[in-house]
Protein backbone atom coordinates (compact mmCIF):
# COMPACT_ATOMS: atom_id res chain seq x y z
CA UNK A 1 0.00 0.00 0.00
CA UNK A 2 1.17 3.48 -0.25
CA UNK A 3 1.93 6.06 1.71
CA UNK A 4 -1.23 8.09 0.96
CA UNK A 5 -3.51 5.37 0.87
CA UNK A 6 -2.43 4.09 4.21
CA UNK A 7 -2.90 8.03 5.37
CA UNK A 8 -6.53 8.29 4.30
CA UNK A 9 -7.71 4.20 5.33
CA UNK A 10 -6.09 5.46 9.01
CA UNK A 11 -8.15 8.62 9.05
CA UNK A 12 -11.33 7.01 7.59
CA UNK A 13 -10.53 4.45 10.50
CA UNK A 14 -10.02 6.86 13.54
CA UNK A 15 -13.52 8.55 12.17
CA UNK A 16 -15.25 5.75 12.42
CA UNK A 17 -14.42 4.83 15.95
CA UNK A 18 -15.02 8.51 16.83
CA UNK A 19 -18.57 8.59 15.68
CA UNK A 20 -19.35 4.67 16.38
CA UNK A 21 -17.87 4.62 20.09
CA UNK A 22 -18.61 6.87 22.77
CA UNK A 23 -15.29 8.41 24.05
CA UNK A 24 -14.83 10.34 27.09
CA UNK A 25 -12.82 12.91 25.73
CA UNK A 26 -15.30 14.54 23.74
CA UNK A 27 -18.57 13.71 25.28
CA UNK A 28 -17.25 13.32 29.25
CA UNK A 29 -19.56 11.13 31.70
CA UNK A 30 -21.73 9.21 29.54
CA UNK A 31 -18.53 7.31 27.62
CA UNK A 32 -17.43 6.44 31.35
CA UNK A 33 -18.22 2.29 32.06
CA UNK A 34 -18.43 1.27 35.51
CA UNK A 35 -17.38 -1.97 34.96
CA UNK A 36 -14.47 -4.26 33.52
CA UNK A 37 -16.51 -6.30 31.43
CA UNK A 38 -16.17 -4.81 27.94
CA UNK A 39 -12.17 -4.66 28.11
CA UNK A 40 -12.30 -8.54 29.56
CA UNK A 41 -14.70 -9.07 26.23
CA UNK A 42 -12.07 -7.61 24.03
CA UNK A 43 -8.82 -9.20 25.75
CA UNK A 44 -10.19 -12.44 25.54
CA UNK A 45 -11.28 -11.96 21.92
CA UNK A 46 -7.62 -11.18 21.46
CA UNK A 47 -5.80 -13.99 23.08
CA UNK A 48 -5.74 -12.37 26.83
CA UNK A 49 -2.37 -9.96 25.62
CA UNK A 50 -2.74 -8.44 29.33
CA UNK A 51 -1.72 -11.64 30.61
CA UNK A 52 1.16 -12.26 28.60
CA UNK A 53 3.09 -8.85 29.11
CA UNK A 54 4.85 -7.57 32.35
CA UNK A 55 3.91 -4.35 33.30
CA UNK A 56 4.37 -1.00 35.19
CA UNK A 57 0.83 0.32 36.33
CA UNK A 58 0.78 4.14 36.87
CA UNK A 59 -2.35 5.92 38.42
CA UNK A 60 -2.93 9.36 40.48
CA UNK A 61 -4.50 12.62 39.96
CA UNK A 62 -1.11 14.38 39.00
CA UNK A 63 1.77 13.39 37.87
CA UNK A 64 1.28 9.93 36.40
CA UNK A 65 2.14 11.18 32.77
CA UNK A 66 5.50 12.71 33.67
CA UNK A 67 6.10 9.53 36.08
CA UNK A 68 5.24 7.18 32.76
CA UNK A 69 7.29 8.99 30.34
CA UNK A 70 10.30 9.18 32.94
CA UNK A 71 10.18 5.26 33.47
CA UNK A 72 10.05 4.72 30.04
CA UNK A 73 12.87 6.91 28.69
CA UNK A 74 15.29 5.45 31.71
CA UNK A 75 14.01 1.50 31.07
CA UNK A 76 14.96 2.49 27.41
CA UNK A 77 18.12 3.76 28.14
CA UNK A 78 18.87 0.35 30.45
CA UNK A 79 17.74 -1.85 27.33
CA UNK A 80 14.70 -2.71 27.68
CA UNK A 81 12.04 -2.85 24.90
CA UNK A 82 9.79 -0.40 26.86
CA UNK A 83 5.89 -0.14 25.69
CA UNK A 84 4.65 3.04 27.14
CA UNK A 85 0.73 3.51 26.94
CA UNK A 86 -0.49 7.12 27.83
CA UNK A 87 -3.61 8.84 27.61
CA UNK A 88 -5.51 11.36 26.01
CA UNK A 89 -3.48 12.42 22.99
CA UNK A 90 -2.82 16.02 22.23
CA UNK A 91 -2.96 15.44 17.91
CA UNK A 92 -2.74 12.31 16.98
CA UNK A 93 -3.87 8.94 18.26
CA UNK A 94 -0.84 7.17 18.12
CA UNK A 95 0.70 8.99 20.81
CA UNK A 96 -0.95 7.01 22.86
CA UNK A 97 1.08 3.49 22.11
CA UNK A 98 4.72 3.35 21.63
CA UNK A 99 7.40 1.42 21.98
CA UNK A 100 10.89 2.70 22.58
CA UNK A 101 9.67 5.95 22.23
CA UNK A 102 8.07 4.85 18.23
CA UNK A 103 4.54 5.30 17.72
CA UNK A 104 2.28 2.51 16.54
CA UNK A 105 1.76 2.56 13.04
CA UNK A 106 -0.97 3.64 11.15
CA UNK A 107 -1.45 0.78 9.61
CA UNK A 108 -0.93 -1.52 12.60
CA UNK A 109 -4.34 0.77 13.65
CA UNK A 110 -5.76 -0.17 10.50
CA UNK A 111 -5.69 -3.93 10.40
CA UNK A 112 -6.69 -4.08 14.25
CA UNK A 113 -9.83 -2.38 13.70
CA UNK A 114 -10.31 -4.12 10.64
CA UNK A 115 -9.61 -7.58 12.79
CA UNK A 116 -11.45 -7.29 15.77
CA UNK A 117 -14.94 -5.28 13.54
CA UNK A 118 -16.97 -8.16 14.56
CA UNK A 119 -16.08 -7.78 18.46
CA UNK A 120 -16.82 -3.74 18.44
CA UNK A 121 -20.18 -4.64 16.92
CA UNK A 122 -20.83 -7.69 19.37
CA UNK A 123 -19.26 -5.79 22.27
CA UNK A 124 -19.97 -2.18 22.28
CA UNK A 125 -16.89 -1.00 23.48
CA UNK A 126 -15.68 2.20 24.17
CA UNK A 127 -13.40 4.59 22.40
CA UNK A 128 -10.78 3.89 25.64
CA UNK A 129 -11.70 0.70 25.92
CA UNK A 130 -10.33 0.02 22.10
CA UNK A 131 -7.31 1.84 22.71
CA UNK A 132 -6.67 -0.45 25.89
CA UNK A 133 -7.00 -2.97 23.86
CA UNK A 134 -5.26 -2.55 20.96
CA UNK A 135 -2.40 -1.22 23.29
CA UNK A 136 -1.77 -4.65 25.27
CA UNK A 137 -2.30 -6.71 21.88
CA UNK A 138 0.53 -4.12 20.42
CA UNK A 139 3.03 -4.81 23.16
CA UNK A 140 2.54 -8.50 23.21
CA UNK A 141 2.70 -9.12 19.16
CA UNK A 142 5.92 -7.25 19.03
CA UNK A 143 7.10 -8.82 22.79
CA UNK A 144 8.11 -5.96 24.62
CA UNK A 145 9.96 -6.83 27.81
CA UNK A 146 8.41 -4.47 29.97
CA UNK A 147 4.96 -2.00 29.44
CA UNK A 148 4.50 1.16 31.39
CA UNK A 149 1.06 1.91 31.65
CA UNK A 150 -0.89 4.87 32.87
CA UNK A 151 -4.74 4.57 33.92
CA UNK A 152 -6.75 7.14 31.85
CA UNK A 153 -10.08 7.53 34.75
CA UNK A 154 -9.73 6.57 38.41
CA UNK A 155 -8.34 3.36 38.74
CA UNK A 156 -10.46 0.40 40.21
CA UNK A 157 -13.00 0.80 37.33
CA UNK A 158 -10.51 1.71 34.65
CA UNK A 159 -10.09 -0.42 31.62
CA UNK A 160 -6.54 -0.88 32.01
CA UNK A 161 -6.89 -2.35 35.72
CA UNK A 162 -7.15 -6.06 34.57
CA UNK A 163 -3.52 -6.05 34.35
CA UNK A 164 -1.43 -7.84 37.63
CA UNK A 165 1.95 -5.67 36.94
CA UNK A 166 5.35 -5.64 38.36
CA UNK A 167 5.13 -2.64 40.19
CA UNK A 168 1.70 -0.43 41.14
CA UNK A 169 2.53 3.34 41.13
CA UNK A 170 -0.12 5.90 42.99
CA UNK A 171 1.52 9.66 42.00
CA UNK A 172 -1.06 11.41 44.56
CA UNK A 173 -4.40 12.25 45.19
CA UNK A 174 -6.31 15.80 45.01
CA UNK A 175 -9.88 16.70 43.72
CA UNK A 176 -10.45 15.86 40.03
CA UNK A 177 -13.46 14.49 38.51
CA UNK A 178 -15.65 14.57 41.72
CA UNK A 179 -18.32 13.38 40.10
CA UNK A 180 -17.58 9.98 38.98
CA UNK A 181 -14.47 9.15 41.52
CA UNK A 182 -16.38 10.99 44.78
CA UNK A 183 -16.25 14.27 46.52
CA UNK A 184 -13.35 14.05 49.28
CA UNK A 185 -9.69 12.77 48.60
CA UNK A 186 -10.10 9.70 50.45
CA UNK A 187 -13.11 8.55 48.61
CA UNK A 188 -10.50 8.99 45.54
CA UNK A 189 -7.92 7.24 46.58
CA UNK A 190 -10.20 4.39 47.37
CA UNK A 191 -10.22 4.55 43.39
CA UNK A 192 -6.90 4.66 42.81
CA UNK A 193 -6.19 2.44 45.46
CA UNK A 194 -7.95 -0.08 43.29
CA UNK A 195 -4.99 -0.67 40.94
CA UNK A 196 -3.05 -2.55 44.25
CA UNK A 197 -2.62 -5.98 43.11
CA UNK A 198 -2.44 -9.07 45.68
CA UNK A 199 1.07 -9.41 46.70
CA UNK A 200 2.03 -6.91 44.13
CA UNK A 201 4.66 -3.83 45.74
CA UNK A 202 3.16 0.09 45.41
CA UNK A 203 4.99 2.56 45.68
CA UNK A 204 3.00 5.49 46.76
CA UNK A 205 4.37 9.16 45.61
CA UNK A 206 3.17 11.51 48.59
CA UNK A 207 2.21 10.46 52.43
CA UNK A 208 -0.89 12.25 52.57
CA UNK A 209 -2.60 12.57 56.21
CA UNK A 210 -6.12 12.07 54.75
CA UNK A 211 -5.53 9.39 52.26
CA UNK A 212 -2.73 7.01 54.30
CA UNK A 213 -5.32 5.19 55.95
CA UNK A 214 -7.38 4.18 52.68
CA UNK A 215 -3.84 2.94 51.20
CA UNK A 216 -2.48 0.79 54.04
CA UNK A 217 -6.47 -0.64 54.73
CA UNK A 218 -6.23 -1.89 51.08
CA UNK A 219 -3.16 -3.18 51.02
CA UNK A 220 -3.16 -4.93 54.21
CA UNK A 221 -6.26 -6.55 52.92
CA UNK A 222 -4.42 -7.84 49.53
CA UNK A 223 -0.70 -8.16 51.20
CA UNK A 224 0.79 -5.95 49.06
CA UNK A 225 3.99 -3.92 50.80
CA UNK A 226 3.89 -0.53 50.14
CA UNK A 227 6.38 2.21 50.28
CA UNK A 228 5.86 5.92 50.29
CA UNK A 229 8.27 7.83 47.39
CA UNK A 230 8.77 11.06 49.70
CA UNK A 231 9.72 9.23 52.86
CA UNK A 232 12.57 7.88 51.23
CA UNK A 233 14.17 10.33 48.99
CA UNK A 234 13.58 14.28 47.53
CA UNK A 235 14.09 15.97 45.01
CA UNK A 236 15.63 19.65 44.56
CA UNK A 237 15.99 22.06 42.02
CA UNK A 238 19.67 23.51 42.10
CA UNK A 239 21.12 26.99 40.86
CA UNK A 240 22.33 25.94 37.78
CA UNK A 241 18.57 24.70 37.03
CA UNK A 242 19.15 20.98 37.28
CA UNK A 243 17.48 18.57 39.41
CA UNK A 244 19.41 16.83 42.08
CA UNK A 245 18.33 13.38 44.13
CA UNK A 246 18.98 12.90 48.07
CA UNK A 247 17.86 10.15 49.85
CA UNK A 248 16.85 9.88 53.20
CA UNK A 249 16.99 6.18 54.56
CA UNK A 250 19.85 4.06 53.97
CA UNK A 251 23.00 4.84 52.41
CA UNK A 252 23.47 8.94 51.90
CA UNK A 253 23.15 9.22 48.19
CA UNK A 254 23.02 12.31 45.80
CA UNK A 255 22.28 11.90 42.26
CA UNK A 256 22.00 15.50 39.62
CA UNK A 257 20.26 14.82 36.89
CA UNK A 258 20.62 16.97 33.77
CA UNK A 259 17.31 17.01 31.53
CA UNK A 260 15.30 19.12 29.18
CA UNK A 261 12.92 21.50 30.79
CA UNK A 262 10.05 19.57 32.85
CA UNK A 263 8.30 22.91 34.38
CA UNK A 264 9.00 23.76 37.97
CA UNK A 265 6.69 21.07 39.34
CA UNK A 266 8.40 17.96 38.77
CA UNK A 267 10.47 17.37 41.50
CA UNK A 268 7.80 15.31 43.42
CA UNK A 269 7.57 13.28 40.07
CA UNK A 270 11.05 12.54 39.70
CA UNK A 271 11.55 11.53 43.21
CA UNK A 272 8.51 9.03 42.39
CA UNK A 273 10.30 7.72 39.14
CA UNK A 274 13.47 7.27 41.17
CA UNK A 275 12.01 5.30 44.03
CA UNK A 276 10.45 3.19 41.44
CA UNK A 277 13.47 2.08 39.94
CA UNK A 278 14.77 1.22 43.52
CA UNK A 279 12.08 -0.93 43.57
CA UNK A 280 12.57 -2.58 40.58
CA UNK A 281 15.99 -3.30 40.92
CA UNK A 282 15.25 -4.85 44.75
CA UNK A 283 12.67 -7.57 42.90
CA UNK A 284 16.17 -8.58 41.45
CA UNK A 285 14.49 -9.03 37.74
CA UNK A 286 15.54 -5.93 36.85
CA UNK A 287 18.81 -3.55 36.68
CA UNK A 288 18.88 -0.50 35.92
CA UNK A 289 22.10 1.83 37.06
CA UNK A 290 22.44 4.96 37.54
CA UNK A 291 24.18 5.67 34.11
CA UNK A 292 21.10 4.37 32.88
CA UNK A 293 18.65 7.06 35.05
CA UNK A 294 21.19 9.75 33.78
CA UNK A 295 20.97 9.02 30.50
CA UNK A 296 16.89 8.35 30.70
CA UNK A 297 16.27 11.58 32.02
CA UNK A 298 19.60 13.55 29.20
CA UNK A 299 17.71 11.88 26.43
CA UNK A 300 14.03 12.44 27.74
CA UNK A 301 13.03 14.54 24.90
CA UNK A 302 14.45 11.99 22.20
CA UNK A 303 12.76 8.68 23.80
CA UNK A 304 9.54 9.71 25.40
CA UNK A 305 8.76 14.04 25.23
CA UNK A 306 6.37 15.25 27.16
CA UNK A 307 3.70 16.98 25.05
CA UNK A 308 2.02 19.46 26.80
CA UNK A 309 3.40 20.34 29.92
CA UNK A 310 5.54 23.34 30.94
CA UNK A 311 6.22 23.38 26.64
CA UNK A 312 7.30 26.66 24.58
CA UNK A 313 5.98 26.85 21.95
CA UNK A 314 7.05 30.44 20.71
CA UNK A 315 9.71 33.12 21.55
CA UNK A 316 8.51 36.41 20.39
CA UNK A 317 6.42 36.95 22.36
CA UNK A 318 7.15 33.57 24.43
CA UNK A 319 4.41 30.98 24.20
CA UNK A 320 3.83 28.70 26.94
CA UNK A 321 1.65 25.78 26.93
CA UNK A 322 0.70 23.76 29.97
CA UNK A 323 -2.26 21.05 30.30
CA UNK A 324 -2.93 21.33 33.76
CA UNK A 325 -6.72 21.41 34.09
CA UNK A 326 -7.34 20.33 37.84
CA UNK A 327 -7.32 22.38 40.99
CA UNK A 328 -3.85 21.27 42.25
CA UNK A 329 -2.02 21.16 38.57
CA UNK A 330 -3.35 24.70 38.16
CA UNK A 331 -2.27 25.27 41.75
CA UNK A 332 1.41 24.26 41.00
CA UNK A 333 1.20 26.15 37.45
CA UNK A 334 0.41 29.97 38.81
CA UNK A 335 2.11 29.33 41.94
CA UNK A 336 5.51 29.08 40.07
CA UNK A 337 4.10 32.22 37.57
CA UNK A 338 3.43 34.37 40.16
CA UNK A 339 6.75 33.69 41.33
CA UNK A 340 8.97 33.73 38.39
CA UNK A 341 7.24 36.41 35.66
CA UNK A 342 7.75 40.30 35.72
CA UNK A 343 6.03 41.18 32.40
CA UNK A 344 1.96 40.96 31.96
CA UNK A 345 0.78 37.38 31.59
CA UNK A 346 -2.20 36.82 28.97
CA UNK A 347 -3.67 33.61 29.81
CA UNK A 348 -5.27 31.51 27.00
CA UNK A 349 -7.87 29.78 29.08
CA UNK A 350 -10.58 26.90 28.45
CA UNK A 351 -12.19 23.97 30.40
CA UNK A 352 -15.21 21.50 29.84
CA UNK A 353 -18.33 21.51 31.16
CA UNK A 354 -18.43 18.62 33.81
CA UNK A 355 -15.58 20.14 35.51
CA UNK A 356 -16.01 22.19 39.48
CA UNK A 357 -15.62 25.38 37.92
CA UNK A 358 -15.72 27.80 40.87
CA UNK A 359 -12.58 26.21 43.02
CA UNK A 360 -10.63 26.94 40.15
CA UNK A 361 -11.78 30.39 38.94
CA UNK A 362 -11.28 31.59 42.56
CA UNK A 363 -7.19 30.28 42.31
CA UNK A 364 -6.53 32.29 39.00
CA UNK A 365 -4.86 34.84 39.05
CA UNK A 366 -6.47 38.62 39.34
CA UNK A 367 -3.83 40.60 37.67
CA UNK A 368 -3.44 38.33 34.60
CA UNK A 369 -5.75 39.17 31.35
CA UNK A 370 -7.83 36.45 30.11
CA UNK A 371 -8.45 35.49 27.12
CA UNK A 372 -11.39 32.93 27.51
CA UNK A 373 -11.97 30.22 24.69
CA UNK A 374 -13.86 26.63 23.97
CA UNK A 375 -12.24 23.39 22.28
CA UNK A 376 -13.34 22.26 19.15
CA UNK A 377 -15.41 19.25 21.21
CA UNK A 378 -18.89 19.31 22.66
CA UNK A 379 -17.77 19.02 26.16
CA UNK A 380 -16.18 22.57 26.34
CA UNK A 381 -17.51 25.02 28.20
CA UNK A 382 -19.07 28.18 26.47
CA UNK A 383 -16.56 30.85 26.04
CA UNK A 384 -19.48 33.50 26.81
CA UNK A 385 -20.35 31.73 30.02
CA UNK A 386 -17.27 31.17 31.08
CA UNK A 387 -16.32 34.55 30.39
CA UNK A 388 -19.69 35.48 32.59
CA UNK A 389 -18.55 33.56 35.75
CA UNK A 390 -14.59 34.55 35.63
CA UNK A 391 -16.04 37.94 35.89
CA UNK A 392 -17.89 36.47 39.18
CA UNK A 393 -14.76 35.98 40.38
CA UNK A 394 -13.06 39.41 39.43
CA UNK A 395 -11.25 38.44 36.94
CA UNK A 396 -10.54 40.53 33.82
CA UNK A 397 -10.92 38.86 30.15
CA UNK A 398 -13.29 38.55 27.16
CA UNK A 399 -14.23 36.16 24.92
CA UNK A 400 -13.00 34.72 21.96
CA UNK A 401 -15.00 31.48 20.84
CA UNK A 402 -12.30 29.53 18.67
CA UNK A 403 -9.12 28.89 20.64
CA UNK A 404 -7.36 29.92 17.86
CA UNK A 405 -8.84 33.73 17.92
CA UNK A 406 -8.22 33.78 21.97
CA UNK A 407 -4.01 33.14 20.92
CA UNK A 408 -4.11 35.25 18.25
CA UNK A 409 -5.30 38.12 20.40
CA UNK A 410 -3.15 37.25 23.37
CA UNK A 411 -0.05 37.37 21.22
CA UNK A 412 -1.12 40.72 19.49
CA UNK A 413 -1.36 42.35 22.89
CA UNK A 414 1.49 40.92 24.66
CA UNK A 415 4.32 43.15 24.46
CA UNK A 416 8.21 43.28 25.28
CA UNK A 417 8.72 40.60 28.25
CA UNK A 418 4.94 39.52 28.76
CA UNK A 419 4.22 35.74 28.75
CA UNK A 420 1.26 34.22 26.72
CA UNK A 421 0.13 31.26 28.44
CA UNK A 422 -2.26 28.25 27.28
CA UNK A 423 -4.14 26.37 29.82
CA UNK A 424 -7.06 25.21 31.73
CA UNK A 425 -7.98 21.97 29.35
CA UNK A 426 -5.77 19.64 27.49
CA UNK A 427 -7.64 19.87 24.59
CA UNK A 428 -7.32 23.91 24.41
CA UNK A 429 -3.67 23.44 24.87
CA UNK A 430 -3.52 20.57 22.13
CA UNK A 431 -5.45 22.84 19.21
CA UNK A 432 -2.19 25.43 19.55
CA UNK A 433 0.76 22.96 19.52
Amino acid sequence: MTKSFIQVKYKETLDLLYRKLPMFERIGPAAFKKDLSNIGALCEALGHPERRIKSIHIAGTNGKGSVSHMLASILQEAGYKTGLYVSPHYKDFRERIRINGKWISKQHIVDFVEKIGPDIDRIKPSFFEISVAMAFDYFFRNRVDLAVVETGLGGRLDSTNILIPELSIITNISLDHQNLLGDTVEKIAFEKAGIIKKGVPCLIGEYQRKTQPVFKRVASSLGAPVRYADRHGKVIKTAAGHYQYLSKKGPQESLELLTPILGPYQEKNINTTLEAIRLLNETGDWAVSHRHILEGFKNLSENAPLTGRWQWIGGHPRVLADGAHNLAGLQYLFKELVKTEKGQVHCVFGTVRDKALDPVLAILPRHFTYYFVNADLPRAMNSDLLAEKAAMHGLQGSSYGKVSLGLKAAKSAARGNDLVLVTGSIFVVGEVL
